[in-house]
């Protein structure tokens, strides 16, 4: 399980001290054309964004005259592998997304520009963001990334085909119980329909209902797979697939829960508040899909993430990154990310145009649910042992072999890989 550090010899990134949010350069090519203007490229991998993000760029530059935004977007499929390269050949962009997978990472490899000089500066309030999203964001008390957004999971369902089988819709009082049952009866093998799509997917799916067990994924540096609680959020879905209320998970491996859904094969499917504008754009689901909060288990409990900002450590326009970085987590700019519906703004009492934006859906569950909602698990290596789980836990979900061994040898593997990051 050795390994060298990630981004190891190609990112040795300038010291950031607290005199650089006085905007002196960390070095590198200057941007600045013979005009004054300075250009800051800004990378993202959402192409569904581009559209909403172009509005905020067009207003930040109308408060900043003289700093231009380059949008560089790469698919997210090679997203972080081109980041890599380019931090290697000190071509970074000089502000772009970051996710909680990643952040420890980043930060302990000190390629990410500090921004608590520039809060502290500033006397920004980054309290107008979710602790959870907060928390995620901050590396050993120093804040790296400046939240955008974020997504929770709620349960998706089909009301014809709820309507069909003649039971109600999904409401708050839904436990696990009252979702096996709906399974079971919505379940219709001649028509080819599920009751539920259990896919193996640790956001969408499995990370809500540990925590929702009283389980947890990681805790002080230990895996949490051993915990019987644990091993009970998982059977929830495991036992789905058992009884045939579910799809196979072979079946979801060449079509995802989300397409079977939208497909109107599974009656019920856990998904991100991101998806609502698909979910919108199909006609089907728009006309008679709906959405509620994620059924209770021994607790309530939602996984939040979201993507931040965050500034390379070797962006030569470290004061320009900045003021679109401080731009980025405004008022405005959330406002106006809330307006395009794509997904839901960071910024406290923002969410509201978001949430009317698709009125035939009940967007406010998600926004309901952050006063439970649980942050998506991490360390500095979260790859390592995220990628432990599909191989270890893909027997049960296949239907083949047990839950509770397939999760202990999990954790197992998982404390070994976690012991490397000391």
């Amino acid at each position: 399980m050795r390994r060298r550090t990630l981004l190891a010899g190609a990112l040795a990134a300038a010291p950031v001290a607290a005199g650089a949010a006085t905007g002196c350069s960390a070095g590198g090519a200057s941007s600045r054309n013979s005009g004054g203007r300075t250009t800051i490229s800004y990378g993202m991998w959402d192409p569904l964004q581009v559209a909403g993000m172009e509005k905020i760029i067009k207003a930040f530059q109308e408060e900043h005259p003289r700093i231009s935004v380059n949008v560089q977007v790469t698919p997210f499929t090679s997203y972080w592998t081109t980041l890599k390269t380019a931090m290697r050949g000190g071509s970074a962009p000089d502000v772009f997304w970051m996710n909680a997978v990643n952040l420890q990472l980043y930060a302990s490899e000190g390629v990410l520009r500090p921004l608590d000089p520039f809060i502290e500066r500033d006397g920004f309030d980054m309290g107008v963001h979710p602790e959870e999203l907060l928390r995620m964001y901050t590396y050993e008390g120093t804040h790296y990334g400046m939240p955008k957004d974020f997504d929770t999971i709620g349960l998706w369902y089909n009301k014809e085909l709820f309507d069909k089988a003649g039971i109600k819709y999904p409401d708050e009082s839904w436990t696990w119980d009252t979702v096996r049952d709906a399974a079971a009866e919505l379940t219709d093998p001649r028509a080819g329909v599920h009751g539920i799509a259990a896919e193996m997917s640790r956001q969408y799916t499995y990370y809500n209902t540990i925590a929702q067990a009283g389980g947890y994924v990681i805790r002080d540096g230990r895996s949490g797979f051993g915990d019987p609680r644990t091993i009970d959020g998982l059977r929830f879905w495991t036992d789905l697939i058992d009884r045939g209320h579910s799809p196979s998970q072979s079946a979801m491996t060449d079509t995802r829960g989300r397409q079977l859904y939208l497909s109107e094969k599974v009656a019920m499917n856990y998904d991100l508040s991101a998806m609502a504008s698909q979910m919108y754009a199909e006609p089907a689901i728009k006309d008679h899909g709906g959405v509620a909060v994620l059924p209770e288990g021994r607790r309530r409990a939602t996984t939040i993430h979201g993507l931040a900002a965050a500034i390379s450590g070797k962006s030569p326009n470290a004061e320009a990154a900045w003021q679109f970085v401080k731009f980025l987590g405004s008022r405005k700019a959330a406002e106006i990310q809330a307006r395009e519906g794509v997904t839901i703004s960071s910024y406290e009492g923002t969410q509201d145009a978001w949430v009317k934006s698709m009125p035939e859906f009940d967007l406010k569950v998600f926004t309901d649910m952050l006063d439970y909602a649980v942050p998506y698990p991490a360390s500095k290596h979260t790859a390592v042992w995220e990628n432990l789980q599909p191989q270890l836990l893909g027997g049960p979900f296949t239907g083949k072999g047990g839950i509770e061994g397939a999760s202990r040898t999990l954790a197992r593997q998982m404390d070994l890989a976690l012991e490397q990051e000391k």
